[in-house]
């Protein structure tokens, strides 16, 4: 087993009670491993029927599944993110929120973007859904990971919660705070977070919360709902801190809350609450600004759609050479913002190339495809090239009718065009 500082020990053991023993003796089995179908690109019943290994459903998400495999995140359907790889007690927070298409959702602490692209996907396109990360490394791991997702209605910052409150105070119908934390449910699968925990960093990680949630009550609107979690056990943390949310703000009133121990479901554990606020200010989100290009642009790339895609795109914006499809509704930001939409492309002289986050937002019916069998996908995936037969022009790679990224088919061959930074 592995070696847990003493005082944690004790403080589970005065937590837990006559139950610590069974708490203690689940950290003699191994890591969960689990998966999210991602429903902007499959169902689950289409997943089961494709997926590479072993399935068991995760009872608090529909969508999730258990997996003993060691290389989940390593698979052509991972590549095409037709899957997240995603702890399964982590999964409990984000359907808290209920109903979230059509509205304006913040997940304020995203990176790595598990709970925001599972927002997203229970979006169903509609609305908008901002994922926030204070980290400038962790926010581009997030960006990346909702491109390759394929989400169409996401916009990516990276900004204190202050800034986003500063930007968009009392707009937000629906928050979500994954707060960093103490890190205890943490302790199988990141052993290296052992060492660093201590009493004091329990309090640490409070203060940083509290100010998190103040952000968060500000950024929601009159009637809007906060989900509030952790993947951490200590009270202070968790429902001693629920408890003095509310006693600073007496607007707010606790809808739900749930613990996740090891030993009692199949996860690491977590901690998630629900709150509703029932007073307070409403804003309504000064739209952005769309600068659209001009003719000549434009109808290069209207050129290039007629011609590849399948789907008309709208909300047109140009930022220097490069082309956005905005998300209806999108909100004016002044915070920095690494991703807004799907970034179309960007115009080279004369032509038009089109960007990674284009391909992995399409379905296989919206695009001119090359289907590749797993050897010659893996292939692809590392950067090769391949015959394509008669196609000719921009073409997407596609596997079971996924998008991996975008290949130029010259004479029967396919140049491959995957960004270098994700070849593997």
């Amino acid at each position: 087993m592995i070696q847990l500082p003493e005082e944690f020990l004790r403080r589970m053991k005065e937590l837990l009670g006559d139950s610590f023993g069974e708490f203690l003796a689940s950290y003699d089995l191994a890591p969960c491993k689990a998966v999210r179908v991602n429903t902007l690109k499959t169902d689950v019943l289409r997943f089961r029927q494709i997926s590479p290994f072993a399935l068991e459903p995760v009872p608090w998400e529909p969508c999730g599944f258990y997996v003993d495999e060691e290389k989940a995140g390593k698979t052509v359907l991972h590549a095409a993110g037709v899957y997240y790889v995603q702890e399964p007690s982590a999964m409990c927070a984000a359907p808290l929120l209920g109903d979230v298409r059509g509205e304006l959702v913040l997940d304020m602490c995203s990176a790595p973007g598990g709970k925001g692209t599972q927002l997203a996907q229970r979006m169903c396109g509609e609305g908008v859904i901002v994922l926030n990360e204070i980290n400038a490394p962790r926010a581009k791991i997030l960006s990346s990971n909702v491109e390759r997702l394929g989400i169409r209605n996401g916009v990516v910052t990276c900004a204190s919660p202050s800034e986003i409150v500063k930007a968009l105070g009392g707009c937000f119908d629906k928050v979500l705070v994954d707060a960093p934390c103490s890190g205890e449910g943490m302790f199988k699968k990141e052993v290296n977070a052992i060492p660093e925990w201590s009493p004091e960093n329990v309090k640490m990680c409070a203060a940083r919360q509290r100010e998190i949630l103040d952000c968060a009550a500000a950024a929601l609107k009159k009637g809007g709902r906060l989900v509030y979690s952790t993947c951490t056990f200590s009270p202070e943390e968790d429902e001693l801190q629920a408890e003095d949310f509310l006693s600073r703000h007496p607007g707010f009133v606790l809808i739900e809350s749930k613990k996740l121990y090891p030993h009692m479901i199949r996860g690491e554990g977590h901690y998630a609450a629900l709150f509703e606020k029932m007073e307070g200010e409403e804003n309504r989100a000064r739209p952005f600004r769309i600068c659209p290009p001009d003719r000549k642009r434009e109808a290069l790339y209207r050129e290039f759609e007629k011609k590849t895609l399948k789907v008309v795109f709208s909300n047109l914006h140009a930022a220097g050479d490069a082309l956005y499809s905005l998300p209806e509704g999108c909100p004016s930001f002044d915070v920095n913002v690494l991703r807004a939409g799907v970034r179309l492309g960007e115009f080279k002289g004369d032509r038009f190339e089109p960007a990674h986050s284009l391909a992995m937002c399409l379905g296989a019916e919206e695009v001119v495809g090359v289907e590749l069998d797993e050897r010659t996908a893996l292939a692809y995936l590392g950067g090769n090239t391949f015959d394509c037969g008669n196609v000719s022009g921009w073409a997407v790679a596609e596997y079971l009718g996924f998008p991996l990224g975008w290949c130029k088919c010259v004479n029967g061959t396919a140049k491959n065009h995957l960004p270098k930074g994700l070849r593997i």
